[in-house]
């Protein structure tokens, strides 16, 4: 028992991928900061391309940067202490406390991690001191048992700090009931003992089907049941971490405005496109490579991107290349938001290898201008001014490389005053190396109109505020109350 006084700790593991628990800790973390609790997130180790901007000015995955705005607190690079950013299909950028710390590939990765559990270890202490309540986060499965020695992210993390873990399983995906029995017979006994009961989760209709679940799933593992949580549809409205949940969001409904968005084999801040989503006449369209850019978008977005060189490749490898000058031809708008940016210029020049591979490639001659890489990376968060619409804007920048040409006389954005990004004399492709840029209401708005539409108008920050509230109150009336008292003390 804990004593009056001491930080409660939990740690909710997923029996996979995806299973949902990124949203589940945000709905804590919201729950808990209504009953007046001082509540803090905490993921050791994230491996996603949308990254964020913390309030003390360093990377972490996306999902902590909301769990940091459920639980109310500034977000800080110690709720996220490793940032793994793939870069190719067999190694990662590493980062460390919000810093780069090199690259790594698998095999080296799986060397490097007992090194790191140092700063883990770190960076939660930090975390925990003064919070009521830590929430921590799990990453993939806690019975990928050929990844366990030196693991940080699941039980390597949980039995050391010894904080006590909730499953999490995915009865959407089908196989829940195998996936939990079969987590409790790969465990390790040590690793079985830190497990205190389970969620079922993404549950639709009548919860009382799965009695007979619960029941032989406490048959099998002994573990109790801390309740089923419905399909939660205000998470929908949250910005999405995950590139998987890009394989869900292609879509098209005919509304007033389309925009395609090419998914990009390293795409990295796809939730720029969030706020846009949120528009009742706009459908975003995520193309997925093998199919073609749709010849009805009135914009074509292109998005971040790890491996800007790389990527560029391939969206020529699609053909995308060919129906962006269709597009073009059509009298249609582009976007480039900062690798997408660097992509829409003549060239783009890798002198020190710092992404890998090619050294310079030619770009898509959309604007007039050249990027060229540098080692030193920008990341900070921003205010900025629309010189295109004359409206506040509010973003971050992360990026790697100097952008220069003739076409950045048209500068569109102003960033902490200097000019910022690119735009062609018609004014018809534009590019900035701030993300959030159609976070602002404002801008949204001018945007919309620009294509003939009223929009703009929520305000989308409340909106993911609220959604926050909402899941918090779903999640307070489905799960244990003698669970979420001890939880909440």
């Amino acid at each position: 028992m804990l004593r009056e006084g001491m930080t409660r700790k939990i740690m909710l593991q997923g029996t996979g991928s995806d299973v949902g628990k990124s949203v589940l800790v945000a709905g804590l973390c919201r729950l808990a900061s209504n009953h007046g609790l001082s509540v803090k997130p905490f993921k050791p180790q994230n491996m996603s391309n949308n990254a964020a901007v913390s309030d003390d000015g360093g990377e972490i995955g996306r999902a902590q940067w909301l769990q940091a705005l459920a639980a109310r607190v500034p977000s800080s690079v110690h709720m996220n202490p490793v940032l793994l950013k793939p870069q190719s299909d067999v190694g990662s950028q590493v980062v460390v406390q919000g810093r780069v710390a090199g690259q790594a590939k698998g095999r080296e990765y799986q060397a490097l991690k007992p090194r790191l559990l140092g700063s883990v270890m770190e960076s939660f202490e930090q975390v925990s001191a003064g919070a009521d309540l830590v929430i921590v986060e799990g990453a993939g499965s806690p019975a990928e048992i050929n990844l366990r020695a030196g693991d940080i992210a699941n039980m390597g993390f949980a039995t050391r700090a010894d904080v006590p873990v909730v499953l999490v399983g995915d009865i959407d995906r089908g196989g829940v009931i195998a996936s939990l029995v079969g987590t409790h017979a790969i465990l390790p006994g040590d690793d079985r003992r830190m497990v205190t009961g389970y969620l079922i989760n993404k549950f639709r209709g009548d919860v009382t089907l799965f009695d007979d679940g619960i029941a032989s799933v406490r048959q099998f593992t002994g573990w109790p049941c801390f309740g089923v949580v419905p399909w939660l549809k205000s998470a929908g409205r949250l910005p999405a971490e995950d590139s998987v949940v890009l394989e869900r969001l292609t879509r098209g409904g005919g509304k007033a405005l389309k925009v395609a968005v090419p998914v990009l084999s390293r795409i990295a801040n796809f939730d720029d496109l969030d706020p846009l989503a949120a528009e009742p006449d706009v459908d975003i369209v995520f193309v997925r490579p093998g199919a073609p850019l749709p010849d009805d978008a009135g914009l074509i977005v292109i998005p971040g991107s790890k491996s800007t060189i790389a990527d560029l490749e391939d969206f020529r490898r699609q053909g995308w290349d060919r129906d962006l000058d269709r597009h073009m031809r059509r009298g249609g708008r582009v976007v480039g938001i900062c690798g997408g940016y660097q992509m829409l210029g003549t060239r783009v020049a890798d002198p020190l290898g710092i992404e890998g591979g090619k050294r310079e490639i030619k770009g898509l001659g959309l604007l007039s201008v050249e990027t060229e890489m540098a080692p030193e990376k920008t990341v900070r968060n921003s205010c900025a001014w629309s010189r295109e619409y004359d409206v506040a804007l509010e973003g971050y920048e992360i990026h790697l490389g100097k952008t220069t040409g003739a076409d950045c006389s048209r500068a569109p954005v102003e960033i902490d005053g200097r000019p910022d990004g690119a735009m062609s004399a018609d004014g018809r492709v534009m590019g900035t190396y701030l993300h959030g840029l159609f976070g602002s209401d404002a801008y949204r708005s001018a945007l919309l109109k620009s294509f003939g539409i009223e929009g703009g108008r929520g305000n989308y920050r409340q909106s993911v505020d609220a959604a926050l509230d909402e899941i918090a109150a779903e999640l307070e009336t489905v799960l244990d109350r003698a669970w979420l008292g001890t939880l909440l003390g």
